[in-house]
C-alpha cells in the first residue's frame, strides 16, 4: 500500500533544500508544506521554485537570537 502524506515539514540547513528534494515534494502532490528556515535568502530561492505549485498562506518570523541578525521563519504553503 502506498503512503501519501498530506503535510510535509521541511527544516533544511542554511544552504536550503536541494532541487531534487523540492522536485519530489511537487511530484508527490503533497497538499501542505510547512517550511522552517534559518536563512531568508535560501528560503526565498526555494519558495520561488515552489511558487507555481503552492500558495503562501502565512509567513511568521521568530527572533530566537535577540541582538543578532539571525531570524527563523515558518512559512505555511498550500497546493494551488
Amino acid at each position: 500500500e502506498e503512503i501519501k502524506p498530506s503535510v510535509v515539514f521541511v527544516d533544511p540547513p542554511r544552504k536550503g533544500c536541494d532541487k531534487v528534494f523540492l522536485e519530489t515534494i511537487v511530484e508527490m502532490n503533497i497538499n501542505k508544506v510547512v517550511y522552517i528556515s534559518c536563512d531568508p535568502a535560501t528560503l526565498a530561492r526555494d519558495l520561488k521554485y515552489l511558487a507555481p505549485y503552492y500558495n503562501i498562506v502565512s509567513v511568521t518570523p521568530f527572533d530566537m537570537f535577540p541582538q543578532t541578525y539571525h531570524v527563523e521563519s515558518v512559512v505555511c504553503l498550500e497546493r494551488s
